[in-house]
């Protein structure tokens, strides 16, 4: 009877937080995940390597803590600029915009380290894979660029 408790309370509040972020929900719990397995991949290099570490462990979780906070920022000026210009009268038809793009840097950003800590455990990977995530990070800090100017 717990378990079915935690779950149904699992469901709604991810449900909630769906509703309420709407497009920037699924990228943010992409986000989350690549953290994860980022923070995974991390330590078990840092074992493997000899340098593991409780300091360097905290710092990296304090390292993630602040990449939610940033997108937290973004979408605080969002939300300052949406609101702004429905004052005036424009509406811009763009919800979280960058908030998306800043969390879609962060997932890339994670995807480079992730394979980055793979490379060194000596798992071997595909160059194709390493060359599209590069150029993803490309293509996002261009588009992010577009959108200043």
């Amino acid at each position: 009877m717990k378990e079915t408790s935690f779950k149904a309370l699992i469901s709604v509040v991810c449900g909630g937080l769906s509703a309420y972020f709407g497009v920037i929900g699924v990228p943010l719990a992409v986000l989350f995940a690549a953290m994860c397995i980022d923070y995974g991949t991390g330590m078990t290099k840092a074992w493997v390597t000899g340098e593991l570490s409780s300091r360097v462990g905290v710092l990296g979780i304090i390292k993630k803590v602040g990449y939610l906070t940033a997108v937290c920022v973004a979408g605080i000026i969002d939300w300052l600029l949406i609101s702004g210009l429905k004052q005036v009268g424009i509406s811009i038809g763009l919800s979280y915009f960058m908030g998306l793009m800043v969390t879609i840097w962060f997932i890339v950003n994670e995807c480079i380290s992730i394979l980055e800590n793979l490379s060194t455990l000596g798992v071997p990977l595909p160059a194709f894979l390493v060359a599209m995530v590069h150029r993803l990070k490309v293509v996002v800090d261009e588009k992010g660029e577009e959108k200043e100017e």
